[in-house]
C-alpha cells in the first residue's frame, strides 16, 4: 500500500549550495523535506554542496550540474528543489542543462498557498504572490506560462494554461491590487465596527505548524482544519471565546511564518496579516518539541516588527506533550506550557488572556434602583458569580468583575452599604 501511495506522490530532489554563514544543515533540510510533503511530493535525495560563494551563472557549478543531472536519471526526479533563491537567470540556465522541471524554495512555499487556498481572497492574495515572482522570470515578451505535467510548481494560475506576455501579466496584477484594496476596506470597516462596539481581538500568529489551529479549536469549541503539516491554514478563521469574567473575545488564527518568508508574500497578503497587527492581543505560539524553537520564536517577532505590530505579545508554548524525561527541562520558567492536543493548562492561558485584556476580578456589590432594569442586566453579562436581591432602596447584587468593567457601574457601588 505504501509503495501505491508514493507512486502517486512526485519525486523531488534537493540541492542546496551552502556557504560559511548558512544556517544547521540538518534542521534546513528537515524543514525542506516538510515543505515538498505538504506540497504533495517525497523527498528522494539531498544534495549539499559547502562553497565559499553561490557561483552567478548556475548556483552549484557545472561540475555539481553534471552530477545532479546523474541522480535525476537514476532516481527517476520528476522535480529538483533549490533550497537557494534562484535569480531568473540562473533558474533560467540551470533548467536548460537538467531534464526536469526546476524551482526554488520560494516557488515551492507559493505553490503550497496556491494549493490550500480556499476562499476567494486567497486565491486573489496567492494568484498575486505568484504573478509577481513569475514576472522578471519570463525571458521574452511571449513566453508562455502553461507549465506541461502538472504536479509541484504548476499550481495557480500556471494551470489555466495561458499563453501570455508581460503586458498582461502587469495588466492582471493591477487588477489583483484593486480587488485586493477593496477587500482590504472592507477588512478595515469591520475593524472599526469591533472598536466601535469595542470588541477586543486576539491573534494567534507563530511559526507555521505550531499548532495555531488546534489551539483555536481547543480555546473555542470550533473545527478548524488541523494537520500536522506546513502551512496548513491560509486563511484567517475568527471564533468568540467566553472568558472567566464573562466578557467575549473574538479570537483570530492567521498564517503561519517561516524562515526567509518571501517578501512577495507578505506583500500580498498584507491585508489577511494586518488582522494580527491590529488585534488587542498577540499570542506567540511556538512549539516546544521543535530544536529550534527558540529561533522560530525570532523569525517570528521579526516578522510582526517588519509589519508594525504593537499590541502585547503573550509567548505560549506549546506541544508540552511531545517533550520528553531527557529534554532538559523547560527552557522559559516564566513562560507559559500548554498542550492544545490534550488542553493542558489552557484554562491556565484563557485566564492570563482575561488578565490582560480586562484585568483581574474582584468581588464587588451593587444597589441598582427599580428603575435601572437595563444596566443591571448589562452587569450581568459582563461579570461572574452574579447574586442578586431585592431591599427597600433597590435591587442589590454581588458579582465578580474586572476593573475595565467596573468603571461603568461605579457609581452604584457608592450608595451599596456592603462596599
Amino acid at each position: 500500500m505504501l509503495e501505491s501511495n508514493e507512486e502517486k506522490l512526485q519525486r523531488v530532489l534537493i540541492v542546496w549550495a551552502k556557504t560559511k554563514n548558512s544556517d544547521d544543515d540538518l534542521s534546513v533540510i528537515n524543514e525542506l523535506k516538510g515543505l515538498i510533503e505538504t506540497a504533495q511530493g517525497i523527498t528522494v535525495e539531498s544534495i549539499i554542496q559547502n562553497r565559499d560563494r553561490i557561483d552567478n551563472a548556475t548556483v552549484v557549478g557545472k561540475g555539481k550540474l553534471e552530477e545532479i543531472k546523474g541522480y535525476i536519471e537514476m532516481m527517476d526526479i520528476d522535480v529538483v528543489v533549490f533550497e537557494n533563491e534562484l535569480s531568473p537567470s540562473q533558474i533560467g540556465n540551470i533548467q536548460k542543462f537538467l531534464p526536469c522541471k526546476v524551482i526554488d524554495r520560494t516557488a515551492l512555499i507559493l505553490d503550497i498557498f496556491a494549493l490550500h487556498a480556499k476562499t476567494a481572497e486567497g486565491k486573489l492574495q496567492v494568484e498575486l504572490a505568484q504573478l509577481r515572482y513569475l514576472l522578471p522570470r519570463l525571458a521574452g515578451s511571449n513566453q508562455e506560462l502553461s507549465r506541461q505535467g502538472g504536479g509541484i510548481g504548476t499550481r495557480g494560475p500556471g494551470e489555466t494554461k495561458l499563453e501570455t506576455d508581460r503586458r498582461y501579466i502587469r495588466n492582471r496584477i493591477r487588477l489583483l491590487n484593486d480587488q485586493i484594496d477593496l477587500l482590504t476596506q472592507h477588512r478595515e470597516n469591520m475593524r472599526k465596527k469591533r472598536e466601535k462596539n469595542q470588541v477586543k481581538t486576539v491573534a494567534l500568529v507563530g511559526y507555521t505548524n505550531s499548532g495555531k489551529s488546534r489551539l483555536l479549536n481547543t480555546l473555542t469549541g470550533a473545527d478548524v482544519l488541523s494537520e500536522n503539516k506546513l502551512f496548513a491554514t491560509l486563511d484567517p478563521t475568527v471564533r468568540s471565546l467566553l472568558l472567566p469574567s464573562g466578557n467575549t473575545v473574538l479570537v483570530i488564527d492567521t498564517v503561519g511564518f517561516i524562515r526567509d518568508i518571501p517578501t512577495g508574500l507578505i506583500a500580498a497578503f498584507r491585508s489577511t496579516l494586518e488582522e494580527a497587527v491590529n488585534c488587542t492581543l498577540i499570542l506567540n505560539v511556538c512549539d516546544i518539541s521543535s530544536p529550534k524553537c527558540q529561533d522560530e520564536i525570532d523569525v517570528t517577532l521579526s516578522t510582526l516588527a517588519e509589519l508594525h505590530a504593537t499590541s502585547p505579545i503573550v509567548t505560549v508554548y506549546n506541544k508540552i506533550d511531545l517533550l520528553d524525561e531527557d529534554s532538559g527541562g523547560l527552557p522559559d520558567k516564566n513562560g507559559l506550557f500548554v498542550s492544545a492536543l490534550y488542553g493542558t493548562n489552557v484554562d491556565g492561558l484563557i485566564k492570563i488572556i482575561d488578565n490582560k485584556l480586562f484585568g483581574e476580578l474582584h468581588e464587588r456589590s451593587f444597589l441598582f434602583p427599580y428603575y435601572n432594569q437595563k444596566l443591571l442586566f448589562d452587569l450581568k453579562s459582563n461579570s461572574i458569580d452574579f447574586n442578586s436581591g431585592y431591599t427597600d432602596d433597590g435591587i442589590l447584587v454581588t458579582c465578580k468583575i474586572t476593573d475595565e468593567s467596573l468603571l461603568k457601574y461605579k457609581a452604584f457601588m457608592k450608595n451599596c452599604p456592603k462596599n
